[in-house]
Protein backbone atom coordinates (compact mmCIF):
# COMPACT_ATOMS: atom_id res chain seq x y z
CA UNK A 1 0.00 0.00 0.00
CA UNK A 2 1.56 3.21 -0.82
CA UNK A 3 2.65 6.09 1.68
CA UNK A 4 -0.49 8.22 0.25
CA UNK A 5 -3.00 6.08 1.07
CA UNK A 6 -1.32 5.11 4.46
CA UNK A 7 -1.64 8.80 5.34
CA UNK A 8 -5.23 8.95 4.23
CA UNK A 9 -6.42 6.13 6.34
CA UNK A 10 -4.47 6.90 9.15
CA UNK A 11 -6.83 9.87 9.82
CA UNK A 12 -9.24 9.51 12.20
CA UNK A 13 -12.95 8.87 10.34
CA UNK A 14 -16.06 10.11 11.49
CA UNK A 15 -18.24 7.58 12.85
CA UNK A 16 -21.26 6.86 10.45
CA UNK A 17 -23.90 7.72 13.01
CA UNK A 18 -22.14 11.16 14.26
CA UNK A 19 -22.75 11.68 10.75
CA UNK A 20 -26.22 10.69 10.09
CA UNK A 21 -27.16 12.55 13.35
CA UNK A 22 -25.73 15.75 12.05
CA UNK A 23 -28.14 15.35 9.13
CA UNK A 24 -31.13 14.66 11.08
CA UNK A 25 -30.30 17.79 13.13
CA UNK A 26 -29.78 19.83 10.50
CA UNK A 27 -33.41 18.38 8.85
CA UNK A 28 -31.06 17.07 5.50
CA UNK A 29 -32.47 13.34 5.65
CA UNK A 30 -34.38 13.45 2.12
CA UNK A 31 -32.82 11.11 0.32
CA UNK A 32 -30.83 12.34 -3.11
CA UNK A 33 -32.70 11.46 -6.53
CA UNK A 34 -30.24 8.34 -8.46
CA UNK A 35 -30.34 8.58 -12.10
CA UNK A 36 -28.45 6.85 -14.69
CA UNK A 37 -27.31 6.20 -17.82
CA UNK A 38 -25.50 3.09 -19.32
CA UNK A 39 -23.26 2.21 -23.23
CA UNK A 40 -20.23 0.30 -24.28
CA UNK A 41 -19.68 -1.90 -27.63
CA UNK A 42 -18.45 -5.23 -27.48
CA UNK A 43 -15.24 -6.27 -28.71
CA UNK A 44 -15.00 -9.93 -27.55
CA UNK A 45 -18.58 -9.79 -25.83
CA UNK A 46 -16.96 -10.43 -22.05
CA UNK A 47 -18.27 -7.40 -20.42
CA UNK A 48 -21.11 -7.60 -17.86
CA UNK A 49 -23.04 -5.09 -15.78
CA UNK A 50 -25.75 -4.92 -13.46
CA UNK A 51 -27.87 -2.01 -11.96
CA UNK A 52 -30.35 -2.81 -9.68
CA UNK A 53 -32.19 0.45 -8.19
CA UNK A 54 -34.98 -1.28 -6.29
CA UNK A 55 -32.69 -3.95 -3.92
CA UNK A 56 -34.11 -3.48 -0.03
CA UNK A 57 -32.23 -4.00 3.60
CA UNK A 58 -35.58 -5.49 4.88
CA UNK A 59 -37.35 -7.24 2.51
CA UNK A 60 -40.76 -5.91 1.55
CA UNK A 61 -40.45 -2.21 3.07
CA UNK A 62 -39.57 0.37 0.70
CA UNK A 63 -38.43 2.52 3.38
CA UNK A 64 -34.77 0.64 3.53
CA UNK A 65 -34.17 0.45 -0.69
CA UNK A 66 -30.50 0.87 -1.68
CA UNK A 67 -29.08 0.92 -5.53
CA UNK A 68 -26.45 -1.72 -6.90
CA UNK A 69 -24.41 -0.52 -10.15
CA UNK A 70 -21.75 -2.92 -10.95
CA UNK A 71 -19.09 -3.73 -13.98
CA UNK A 72 -17.63 -7.20 -14.53
CA UNK A 73 -14.93 -7.61 -17.59
CA UNK A 74 -14.09 -11.16 -17.85
CA UNK A 75 -11.36 -12.53 -19.18
CA UNK A 76 -11.02 -16.04 -20.77
CA UNK A 77 -14.76 -16.59 -21.49
CA UNK A 78 -17.68 -14.75 -20.13
CA UNK A 79 -18.28 -17.29 -16.89
CA UNK A 80 -16.80 -15.65 -14.49
CA UNK A 81 -18.39 -12.67 -15.33
CA UNK A 82 -21.77 -14.02 -15.29
CA UNK A 83 -21.65 -15.59 -12.16
CA UNK A 84 -20.28 -12.84 -10.41
CA UNK A 85 -23.27 -10.76 -12.12
CA UNK A 86 -25.65 -13.05 -10.54
CA UNK A 87 -24.05 -14.25 -7.17
CA UNK A 88 -22.16 -11.28 -5.55
CA UNK A 89 -25.11 -9.07 -4.09
CA UNK A 90 -26.78 -12.67 -2.63
CA UNK A 91 -23.80 -13.18 -0.92
CA UNK A 92 -23.47 -9.64 0.82
CA UNK A 93 -26.95 -9.86 1.79
CA UNK A 94 -26.11 -13.10 3.39
CA UNK A 95 -23.58 -11.60 4.77
CA UNK A 96 -25.45 -9.26 6.75
CA UNK A 97 -28.50 -9.22 10.03
CA UNK A 98 -31.58 -8.29 8.72
CA UNK A 99 -32.41 -6.84 12.38
CA UNK A 100 -29.68 -3.78 12.81
CA UNK A 101 -30.05 -0.36 12.10
CA UNK A 102 -29.01 1.55 8.69
CA UNK A 103 -26.23 2.65 10.15
CA UNK A 104 -24.39 -0.49 11.40
CA UNK A 105 -25.86 -1.97 8.14
CA UNK A 106 -23.33 0.12 6.54
CA UNK A 107 -20.59 -0.07 9.14
CA UNK A 108 -21.11 -4.01 7.93
CA UNK A 109 -21.15 -3.85 4.74
CA UNK A 110 -17.02 -3.56 3.69
CA UNK A 111 -16.66 -6.67 5.68
CA UNK A 112 -19.70 -8.01 3.98
CA UNK A 113 -18.41 -6.80 0.81
CA UNK A 114 -14.92 -8.71 1.17
CA UNK A 115 -16.94 -12.35 2.37
CA UNK A 116 -18.73 -11.78 -0.64
CA UNK A 117 -16.13 -11.79 -3.24
CA UNK A 118 -14.42 -14.32 -1.44
CA UNK A 119 -17.27 -16.78 -1.18
CA UNK A 120 -18.47 -16.19 -4.80
CA UNK A 121 -14.83 -16.99 -6.20
CA UNK A 122 -14.56 -20.09 -3.98
CA UNK A 123 -18.20 -20.90 -5.06
CA UNK A 124 -17.04 -20.37 -8.99
CA UNK A 125 -13.69 -22.19 -9.14
CA UNK A 126 -15.92 -25.22 -7.64
CA UNK A 127 -16.95 -25.15 -11.10
CA UNK A 128 -13.96 -26.43 -12.60
CA UNK A 129 -13.98 -23.14 -15.06
CA UNK A 130 -10.71 -21.54 -15.75
CA UNK A 131 -12.50 -17.93 -16.99
CA UNK A 132 -11.74 -15.06 -14.78
CA UNK A 133 -13.45 -11.20 -13.99
CA UNK A 134 -12.53 -7.61 -12.52
CA UNK A 135 -15.28 -6.89 -10.02
CA UNK A 136 -16.57 -2.64 -9.36
CA UNK A 137 -19.41 -2.90 -7.31
CA UNK A 138 -20.89 0.21 -5.65
CA UNK A 139 -23.65 0.28 -3.59
CA UNK A 140 -25.56 3.41 -3.07
CA UNK A 141 -27.45 3.84 0.39
CA UNK A 142 -29.22 7.76 0.69
CA UNK A 143 -25.63 10.20 0.30
CA UNK A 144 -23.68 6.98 1.33
CA UNK A 145 -21.29 5.29 -1.65
CA UNK A 146 -19.57 2.24 -1.01
CA UNK A 147 -17.38 0.46 -3.60
CA UNK A 148 -15.82 -2.79 -3.68
CA UNK A 149 -13.05 -3.54 -6.24
CA UNK A 150 -10.86 -6.22 -7.48
CA UNK A 151 -8.93 -6.23 -10.92
CA UNK A 152 -8.85 -3.09 -13.31
CA UNK A 153 -12.28 -1.90 -13.90
CA UNK A 154 -12.84 1.30 -12.14
CA UNK A 155 -15.13 4.05 -10.45
CA UNK A 156 -14.59 7.63 -10.23
CA UNK A 157 -16.13 10.15 -8.12
CA UNK A 158 -16.74 13.55 -9.89
CA UNK A 159 -18.25 16.49 -7.41
CA UNK A 160 -19.90 19.61 -8.13
CA UNK A 161 -16.71 21.82 -8.25
CA UNK A 162 -15.19 19.55 -10.41
CA UNK A 163 -12.85 17.83 -8.22
CA UNK A 164 -11.96 14.24 -9.69
CA UNK A 165 -11.07 10.84 -6.93
CA UNK A 166 -10.69 7.71 -7.64
CA UNK A 167 -12.77 5.27 -5.28
CA UNK A 168 -11.03 2.12 -6.80
CA UNK A 169 -7.40 1.15 -7.02
CA UNK A 170 -5.86 -0.77 -10.02
CA UNK A 171 -4.54 -3.95 -9.58
CA UNK A 172 -2.52 -4.10 -12.66
CA UNK A 173 1.00 -5.86 -11.61
CA UNK A 174 2.56 -3.61 -14.05
CA UNK A 175 1.75 -0.11 -12.09
CA UNK A 176 0.88 -1.74 -8.48
CA UNK A 177 4.66 -2.12 -6.85
CA UNK A 178 2.67 -2.94 -3.41
CA UNK A 179 0.67 -6.16 -5.73
CA UNK A 180 3.53 -7.25 -7.63
CA UNK A 181 5.35 -7.56 -4.25
CA UNK A 182 3.10 -9.31 -2.26
CA UNK A 183 2.27 -11.93 -5.23
CA UNK A 184 6.26 -12.63 -5.09
CA UNK A 185 6.58 -13.09 -1.70
CA UNK A 186 3.31 -15.52 -2.36
CA UNK A 187 4.78 -17.77 -4.33
CA UNK A 188 4.17 -16.37 -7.80
CA UNK A 189 6.79 -14.84 -10.62
CA UNK A 190 5.92 -11.73 -12.34
CA UNK A 191 7.73 -10.95 -15.93
CA UNK A 192 6.82 -10.18 -19.20
CA UNK A 193 5.86 -12.52 -22.15
CA UNK A 194 9.17 -13.93 -23.50
CA UNK A 195 8.62 -14.89 -27.48
CA UNK A 196 10.82 -17.46 -28.79
CA UNK A 197 14.00 -16.30 -26.90
CA UNK A 198 13.35 -12.76 -27.98
CA UNK A 199 13.28 -10.00 -25.95
CA UNK A 200 10.69 -9.31 -22.79
CA UNK A 201 7.16 -7.57 -24.57
CA UNK A 202 3.87 -6.67 -23.51
CA UNK A 203 3.00 -5.50 -19.69
CA UNK A 204 4.08 -8.06 -16.55
CA UNK A 205 2.49 -10.88 -15.73
CA UNK A 206 1.89 -13.10 -13.31
CA UNK A 207 2.92 -17.06 -13.91
CA UNK A 208 2.16 -19.44 -14.60
CA UNK A 209 -1.14 -18.02 -16.54
CA UNK A 210 -0.06 -14.91 -17.36
CA UNK A 211 -2.28 -12.98 -16.25
CA UNK A 212 -1.07 -9.08 -15.87
CA UNK A 213 -3.58 -8.34 -12.91
CA UNK A 214 -3.43 -9.36 -9.25
CA UNK A 215 -6.52 -9.53 -7.75
CA UNK A 216 -9.70 -11.02 -9.82
CA UNK A 217 -12.35 -13.10 -9.27
CA UNK A 218 -12.10 -17.12 -10.72
CA UNK A 219 -8.91 -17.73 -12.43
CA UNK A 220 -8.28 -20.89 -10.49
CA UNK A 221 -5.88 -21.69 -13.13
CA UNK A 222 -2.79 -18.78 -12.85
CA UNK A 223 -2.65 -19.50 -8.64
CA UNK A 224 -4.38 -18.59 -5.19
CA UNK A 225 -2.13 -15.61 -5.10
CA UNK A 226 -4.55 -14.24 -7.83
CA UNK A 227 -6.86 -13.25 -4.94
CA UNK A 228 -10.41 -11.90 -4.86
CA UNK A 229 -10.60 -9.75 -1.57
CA UNK A 230 -11.61 -6.75 -3.04
CA UNK A 231 -10.00 -3.00 -2.33
CA UNK A 232 -13.08 -1.15 -0.32
CA UNK A 233 -13.78 2.86 -0.19
CA UNK A 234 -17.25 4.28 1.84
CA UNK A 235 -17.74 7.91 1.38
CA UNK A 236 -20.64 9.95 2.71
CA UNK A 237 -21.51 12.65 -0.46
CA UNK A 238 -22.39 16.24 0.59
CA UNK A 239 -25.93 17.59 -0.33
CA UNK A 240 -25.22 18.47 -3.59
CA UNK A 241 -24.64 15.36 -4.76
CA UNK A 242 -21.75 13.54 -7.37
CA UNK A 243 -21.48 11.76 -9.96
CA UNK A 244 -19.97 8.41 -10.60
CA UNK A 245 -18.24 7.29 -13.95
CA UNK A 246 -17.96 3.13 -13.64
CA UNK A 247 -16.12 1.83 -16.10
CA UNK A 248 -14.48 -1.30 -17.93
CA UNK A 249 -10.59 -1.05 -18.74
CA UNK A 250 -11.78 -0.12 -22.68
CA UNK A 251 -12.45 2.96 -20.98
CA UNK A 252 -9.42 3.57 -18.95
CA UNK A 253 -6.84 2.60 -21.44
CA UNK A 254 -8.00 5.68 -23.59
CA UNK A 255 -8.97 8.10 -20.94
CA UNK A 256 -7.40 9.45 -17.98
CA UNK A 257 -9.82 10.31 -14.63
CA UNK A 258 -10.47 13.64 -15.77
CA UNK A 259 -10.90 13.33 -19.25
CA UNK A 260 -13.48 11.08 -18.85
CA UNK A 261 -15.53 13.11 -16.00
CA UNK A 262 -14.48 16.61 -18.09
CA UNK A 263 -16.28 15.19 -21.11
CA UNK A 264 -19.56 14.86 -19.68
CA UNK A 265 -19.98 17.19 -16.89
CA UNK A 266 -23.52 19.38 -17.53
CA UNK A 267 -25.18 16.58 -19.29
CA UNK A 268 -27.74 13.97 -18.00
CA UNK A 269 -26.60 10.69 -16.89
CA UNK A 270 -27.79 8.72 -19.86
CA UNK A 271 -25.87 10.95 -22.34
CA UNK A 272 -23.09 11.25 -20.63
CA UNK A 273 -22.64 7.44 -20.65
CA UNK A 274 -22.72 7.61 -24.19
CA UNK A 275 -20.48 10.74 -24.39
CA UNK A 276 -17.61 8.72 -22.51
CA UNK A 277 -17.73 5.92 -24.70
CA UNK A 278 -17.26 7.86 -27.68
CA UNK A 279 -14.60 10.07 -26.59
CA UNK A 280 -12.57 6.66 -25.78
CA UNK A 281 -13.20 5.10 -28.81
CA UNK A 282 -12.28 8.40 -31.06
CA UNK A 283 -8.79 8.63 -28.72
CA UNK A 284 -8.45 5.12 -28.96
CA UNK A 285 -10.49 3.32 -31.13
CA UNK A 286 -12.10 -0.18 -30.69
CA UNK A 287 -9.44 -2.11 -28.70
CA UNK A 288 -11.17 -3.79 -26.30
CA UNK A 289 -14.79 -4.50 -24.86
CA UNK A 290 -16.06 -1.04 -23.19
CA UNK A 291 -18.85 -0.77 -21.21
CA UNK A 292 -19.53 2.48 -19.09
CA UNK A 293 -22.35 3.22 -16.48
CA UNK A 294 -22.75 7.14 -15.06
CA UNK A 295 -24.34 7.03 -11.99
CA UNK A 296 -25.71 10.88 -10.63
CA UNK A 297 -26.48 11.00 -7.12
CA UNK A 298 -28.42 14.40 -6.87
CA UNK A 299 -31.35 16.69 -4.43
CA UNK A 300 -34.65 15.42 -5.93
CA UNK A 301 -35.08 18.60 -7.10
CA UNK A 302 -32.39 19.09 -10.15
CA UNK A 303 -32.74 17.11 -13.47
CA UNK A 304 -28.75 16.76 -13.61
CA UNK A 305 -25.80 17.48 -11.21
CA UNK A 306 -24.82 21.27 -11.23
CA UNK A 307 -21.27 22.71 -12.62
CA UNK A 308 -19.31 25.23 -10.77
CA UNK A 309 -16.90 26.89 -13.68
CA UNK A 310 -13.61 26.11 -12.74
CA UNK A 311 -10.07 27.62 -14.10
CA UNK A 312 -8.94 25.77 -16.95
CA UNK A 313 -6.18 23.41 -16.39
CA UNK A 314 -3.17 24.51 -18.73
CA UNK A 315 -2.03 22.15 -21.89
CA UNK A 316 0.84 20.17 -19.50
CA UNK A 317 -1.54 19.31 -17.05
CA UNK A 318 -3.77 17.65 -19.56
CA UNK A 319 -0.76 15.43 -20.66
CA UNK A 320 0.06 14.55 -17.03
CA UNK A 321 -3.23 13.70 -16.26
CA UNK A 322 -3.03 11.35 -19.58
CA UNK A 323 0.02 9.55 -18.88
CA UNK A 324 -0.55 9.14 -14.35
CA UNK A 325 -4.18 9.44 -14.21
CA UNK A 326 -3.97 7.19 -10.58
CA UNK A 327 -1.61 9.50 -9.59
CA UNK A 328 -3.48 12.74 -10.83
CA UNK A 329 -6.65 11.65 -8.88
CA UNK A 330 -4.79 10.76 -6.15
CA UNK A 331 -3.87 14.23 -5.63
CA UNK A 332 -7.37 15.58 -6.21
CA UNK A 333 -8.95 12.87 -3.78
CA UNK A 334 -7.05 15.45 -1.03
CA UNK A 335 -9.90 18.08 -1.72
CA UNK A 336 -12.32 15.80 -1.34
CA UNK A 337 -13.23 17.34 2.30
CA UNK A 338 -12.79 20.77 1.18
CA UNK A 339 -15.84 19.79 -1.00
CA UNK A 340 -17.86 18.19 1.66
CA UNK A 341 -16.83 14.87 1.06
CA UNK A 342 -16.62 12.88 4.03
CA UNK A 343 -14.29 9.56 3.80
CA UNK A 344 -15.96 6.80 5.94
CA UNK A 345 -13.77 3.87 5.36
CA UNK A 346 -10.99 2.74 3.50
CA UNK A 347 -9.22 -0.36 3.48
CA UNK A 348 -7.11 -2.34 0.30
CA UNK A 349 -5.32 -5.10 2.66
CA UNK A 350 -5.21 -8.69 0.29
CA UNK A 351 -4.84 -10.34 4.28
CA UNK A 352 -7.82 -11.92 4.57
CA UNK A 353 -6.98 -11.76 8.47
CA UNK A 354 -7.30 -7.99 8.67
CA UNK A 355 -10.78 -7.56 6.64
CA UNK A 356 -12.78 -9.78 8.47
CA UNK A 357 -12.84 -8.09 11.99
CA UNK A 358 -12.75 -9.46 15.34
CA UNK A 359 -16.69 -10.69 16.18
CA UNK A 360 -16.94 -14.02 17.77
CA UNK A 361 -17.67 -17.00 16.03
CA UNK A 362 -19.29 -18.73 18.85
CA UNK A 363 -23.27 -18.71 19.12
CA UNK A 364 -23.03 -19.25 23.33
CA UNK A 365 -27.11 -20.37 22.75
CA UNK A 366 -27.02 -23.01 20.42
CA UNK A 367 -23.58 -24.12 20.71
CA UNK A 368 -22.91 -23.84 16.86
CA UNK A 369 -20.23 -21.69 14.81
CA UNK A 370 -20.98 -20.01 11.66
CA UNK A 371 -18.25 -19.84 8.98
CA UNK A 372 -17.44 -16.56 8.49
CA UNK A 373 -17.16 -16.92 4.10
CA UNK A 374 -19.33 -19.39 3.34
CA UNK A 375 -21.91 -18.73 6.10
CA UNK A 376 -22.38 -22.34 6.97
CA UNK A 377 -23.26 -23.05 10.49
CA UNK A 378 -21.13 -26.54 11.78
CA UNK A 379 -20.38 -27.86 14.99
CA UNK A 380 -17.52 -26.65 17.14
CA UNK A 381 -15.04 -29.49 16.04
CA UNK A 382 -15.25 -28.89 12.57
CA UNK A 383 -13.65 -25.83 11.70
CA UNK A 384 -11.22 -22.97 12.96
CA UNK A 385 -11.02 -19.12 14.34
CA UNK A 386 -9.11 -17.27 12.07
CA UNK A 387 -6.43 -15.88 14.34
CA UNK A 388 -5.80 -18.68 16.11
CA UNK A 389 -4.38 -20.96 13.45
CA UNK A 390 -4.67 -24.71 12.89
CA UNK A 391 -4.06 -25.64 16.81
CA UNK A 392 -5.32 -23.92 19.46
CA UNK A 393 -3.52 -23.63 22.71
CA UNK A 394 -6.20 -23.18 25.37
CA UNK A 395 -10.33 -23.46 25.27
CA UNK A 396 -10.29 -19.44 25.74
CA UNK A 397 -8.65 -18.74 22.40
CA UNK A 398 -10.64 -20.81 19.91
CA UNK A 399 -13.32 -18.38 20.49
CA UNK A 400 -11.43 -15.68 19.32
CA UNK A 401 -11.69 -13.62 16.23
CA UNK A 402 -14.19 -14.85 13.34
CA UNK A 403 -14.63 -18.41 12.15
CA UNK A 404 -13.39 -20.31 9.24
CA UNK A 405 -14.90 -23.88 8.32
CA UNK A 406 -11.85 -26.15 7.54
CA UNK A 407 -12.20 -25.53 3.19
CA UNK A 408 -11.88 -21.42 3.59
CA UNK A 409 -9.27 -21.35 5.73
CA UNK A 410 -7.71 -23.83 3.36
CA UNK A 411 -8.67 -21.11 1.07
CA UNK A 412 -6.86 -18.16 3.15
CA UNK A 413 -3.46 -20.18 3.71
CA UNK A 414 -3.37 -20.44 0.01
CA UNK A 415 -4.29 -16.86 -0.76
CA UNK A 416 -1.47 -16.60 1.92
CA UNK A 417 1.58 -18.65 0.10
CA UNK A 418 1.67 -20.61 3.50
CA UNK A 419 2.33 -24.16 3.17
CA UNK A 420 1.75 -25.19 6.70
CA UNK A 421 3.89 -28.04 8.40
CA UNK A 422 1.23 -29.13 10.58
CA UNK A 423 -1.86 -30.27 8.18
CA UNK A 424 -5.31 -29.12 8.99
CA UNK A 425 -6.94 -31.16 10.25
CA UNK A 426 -10.67 -31.49 10.01
CA UNK A 427 -12.19 -32.18 13.57
CA UNK A 428 -10.63 -30.20 17.18
CA UNK A 429 -11.81 -30.66 20.19
CA UNK A 430 -12.58 -27.40 22.44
Amino acid sequence: MSNTELSRMNESPVPLATLIGRDIRNLKVEKPSVKYGQAGLAKKGEDYFLIKTDCQRIPEDPSTQFSVFAIFDGHNGMSAAVYAKENILRNVMSAIPQDISRDEWLQALPRALVVSFVKTDIEFQQKGETSGTTATFVLIDGWTVTVASVGDSRCILDTQEGVVSLLTVDHRLEENLEERERVTASGGEVGRLNVYGANAVGPLRCWPGGLCLSRSIGDMDVGEYIVPIPHVKQVKLPNAGGRLIIASDGIWDALSSDMAAKSCRGLPAELAAKLVVKEALRSRGLKDDTTCLVVDIIPSDCPVLPTITRKKDNMLACLLFRKKPQNSSNKASKKLSAVGVVELFEEGSAMLTERLGKESPFNMNSGIFRCVVCQVDQPPGDGLAVKSGPFFPSASKSQEGPFLCTNCQKKKEAMEGKRSTIPIVDSITI
